[in-house]
């Protein structure tokens, strides 16, 4: 189970962190990432972490901007969203990857499990 949190309604240039804490399987063993659905748009890849936390990937759009991280004494990954803006408003979704690219954006059919997903708003 994925349960995803810290979504809320920022101002444009705002920061928002959002946690996913992961139950039932051991996390440490699994790559994660998080997508991104906004209204009348196809879900969309946001970030990735290897398993052991030493590489990450991220979609040119927010690439700069947002962080993801790990810590996996306690089954839990963030993603840290900085000068936010109206664009990156949707509904986020932390995910269970089956692998990590370095090179490679992963898709909805590369995903084992989906977190409940958080909405972030970005006024103007």
């Amino acid at each position: 189970q994925l349960q995803a949190s810290g979504g809320g309604l920022v101002q444009a240039g705002g920061s928002l962190r959002l946690s996913c804490a992961a139950s039932g399987r051991t996390f440490s063993n699994y790559a994660m990432g998080w997508f991104r659905q906004a209204p009348g748009k196809e879900r969309e890849f946001v970030a990735a972490i290897r398993r052991n936390g030493y590489n990450t990937n991220y979609a040119d759009s927010v690439k700069g901007r947002f962080t993801i991280s790990r810590n996996n004494a306690k089954n839990t990954v963030y993603l840290q969203m900085n000068s936010l803006k109206p664009e990156d408003t949707a509904v986020y979704y932390c995910a269970q990857l089956r692998y990590y690219s370095d090179t490679y954006y992963p898709a909805a059919v590369d995903v084992d499990y989906w977190g409940q997903g958080t909405q972030v708003t970005v006024s103007s």
